[in-house]
């Protein structure tokens, strides 16, 4: 695997891949034994690998400790040096990706995003905040917090009636199909 490949993986991908490749090279040495040695262990690992998938897929909580989450490193044109020295990230690695993007001055920047993955997003001249707000269905509080919204005020902006509902009878929609649905849809047929 080239870096690439390798920068893509999550971190439990990556430990039951180097666990996958030892347990093997130990069956090879020791053609003495029976291979459900390490099978079994290799089998036992498959699994567990993918038992953290799915509860990753499932919680965002487990998602967040096991992959990480999106860092902002350059907000407003603006290092983010605490959060950099958090994620030990240097200097040298930012201007590296960016100067990969055609970027030579981080004052053009508006917004830069570390991803998981280890690739750095870069907004230009984007007005709003690069991250989502709602995800998974959950409001991101420390997102609110970034961009300085009130939560009360967020709620009261997205609780409001999106759609209303119109109430049909099922005998109406086996005897009258086409004037249903002129009800329903107006002039769109």
């Amino acid at each position: 695997m080239g870096k690439k490949e390798v920068g893509k993986l999550g971190i439990v991908d990556l430990i039951v891949s180097i666990l996958i490749a030892e347990l093997a090279a130990l069956s090879i040495e020791e053609y003495d034994g029976s291979i459900l040695v390490s099978v079994i262990p290799i089998l036992c690992l498959v699994v567990v690998q993918v038992i953290f998938g799915f509860f990753g897929l499932k919680s965002s909580k487990l998602r967040n400790i096991l992959d990480g989450k999106p860092a902002v490193i350059i907000k407003n044109g603006k290092l983010n040096f605490k959060e950099m020295v958090k994620l030990r990230y240097s200097l040298d690695d930012l201007v590296s990706q960016l100067r990969e993007q055609g970027i030579m001055n981080i004052e053009d920047v508006n917004y830069a995003v570390l991803e998981n993955n280890g690739k750095l997003s870069v907004f230009k001249e984007e007005k709003n905040y690069p991250l989502p707000l709602i995800l998974d269905g959950q409001i991101d509080y420390s997102v609110l917090k970034e961009i300085k919204k009130n939560e009360s005020r967020f709620h009261k902006k997205f609780t409001k009636p999106v759609a209303i509902v119109t109430p049909i009878n099922v005998l109406e929609v086996f005897t009258k199909p086409l004037s249903l649905c002129m009800r329903l849809f107006g002039n769109i047929i």
